[in-house]
């Protein structure tokens, strides 16, 4: 399988990245979309290293610059002539106050959503191709709403509402691509939203301020984190299940409890087609790219 991970230098990507790339006698190539140079080329050393796969690769972006996810989508269409896998897990945490990106947006928004939409959109027709089923597993949670009428967050803002504003705008745009592709004859691709039932130890903890750093510390103590190997473990099955597996679970909300998948039942609001293609036609005029927009209007027709 090939797999693009968005996110994969660290946490919950890092998780899937390291254990797809050691399973199955490391056949499975690995693409990581990541913004540092310098932790992508340590992430390939660290796993050429502790899983002998020499298949894995970097793609340079930074998620808060539309142009820079242009340049991307353009390497990874000149690299690759197709696609099994893609995991869109990249996202921001905590943050201590609002900021801007050089598009106008809030970060929470763009990176944790509105860029992943752009690239998805983009990456559909390698995806298309696979020979094993193309899947897109979309790393969400529960809960969250739009804030419809702000969702830059200008007026009132606060990051963990960013966080929730963002997955819930994921998990509308999965269930809209999985009922375009349910109507489309000869193309069958599978999307579906995974949340992780414990909180992944990841490097958040070296930005959160120091009173969250010793609660969190204690909470780790007491098991109340996971590792990213241990996330690795349970979300691989959704990478490397065959075709016929991956599309019964195409257009749910689903976890992990009790060594199996389960569904979460979805929020009303996600299901709804008009809401649905009101964030569809808002999200197309904010990326304000000529192709996406093609690609969104195909997809239709």
């Amino acid at each position: 399988m090939k797999v693009l991970i968005t996110g994969g230098t660290n946490g919950m990507g890092k998780g899937v990245a390291k254990v797809l790339a050691g399973k199955d006698n490391q056949r499975h190539e690995i693409i990581v979309l990541c913004r540092s140079k310098k932790l992508g080329e340590e992430m390939i050393k660290e796993f050429e290293k502790t899983t002998f796969n020499k298949n894995i690769s970097i793609i340079l972006c930074d998620l808060t610059k539309l142009n820079d996810l242009r340049n991307a989508i353009q390497e990874i269409q000149n690299k690759h002539e197709f696609l099994d896998g893609l995991f869109i897990n990249a996202g921001l945490g905590y943050a201590a106050k609002r900021v801007e990106t050089e598009d106008g947006m809030d970060p929470h928004f763009q990176v944790n959503y509105l860029s992943h939409f752009m690239l998805t959109l983009n990456l559909l027709n390698l995806l298309e191709k696979s020979e094993n089923g193309g899947r897109i597993i979309f790393n969400v949670t529960e809960g969250g709403k739009i804030f419809w009428d702000d969702m830059q967050m200008k007026d009132k803002w606060g990051y963990e509402d960013g966080i929730h504003q963002a997955m819930v705008a994921k998990r509308m745009f999965l269930a809209k691509l999985h009922n375009l592709y349910r109507e489309r004859k000869g193309v069958k691709l599978s999307f579906v939203g995974f949340q992780i039932s414990q909180t992944v130890w990841s490097n958040q903890i070296n930005i959160i301020p120091a009173f969250m750093r010793i609660m969190a510390t204690t909470m780790k103590i007491f098991g109340t984190f996971i590792s990213i190997e241990k996330c690795g473990e349970i979300m691989a099955p959704l990478f490397t299940e065959n075709q016929e597996e991956s599309l019964k679970k195409s257009g749910k909300f689903i976890t992990w409890k009790k060594n199996k998948f389960i569904d979460i039942r979805e929020d009303i609001n996600v299901l709804d087609p008009e809401e649905q293609d009101r964030l569809w036609k808002i999200s197309l005029e904010l990326c304000a790219d000529e192709k996406t927009s093609q690609i969104a209007a195909n997809l239709h027709n």
